[in-house]
């Protein structure tokens, strides 16, 4: 089954996420550079969906874009409106996110992602 990691190379979470995977697990993930190729639409409601969470839960208030856009966790959005935020703002999406199949986690702290394998 294919994995794959949703990345930032600045990020050290990220970083440490990946050399888990590889060196832990033997996997070598697909590495999507989601500032490089942000997800669609479509392809960030699955990733919502694979995680069971809200939309909002996937946002990082703390960018700098987000205070920028005059955003934060109590603005009363759908799902769909937090969505669009990302897709259009792909660096307000929390890392790293590792996805399996029909199944995904977000590496918060990195040795989360092993809850996966």
């Amino acid at each position: 089954m294919s994995v794959q990691i949703f990345y930032n190379l600045r990020c050290s979470k990220c970083r440490i996420t990946l050399q888990l995977l590889k060196d832990e697990q033997g996997i070598e993930p697909e590495v999507i550079e989601y500032l490089k190729t942000p997800p669609t639409l479509d392809v960030l409601t699955e990733v919502v969906r694979k995680l069971g969470i809200q939309a909002i839960e996937l946002i990082r208030f703390n960018e700098k874009v987000a205070k920028e856009l005059k955003i934060n966790a109590s603005d009363d959005k759908s799902d769909a409106q937090w969505l669009a935020i990302m897709v259009e703002n792909p660096i307000l999406i929390e890392r790293p996110i590792v996805i399996k199949g029909d199944q995904a986690v977000i590496g918060r702290p990195p040795s989360k992602v092993l809850e996966l394998f």
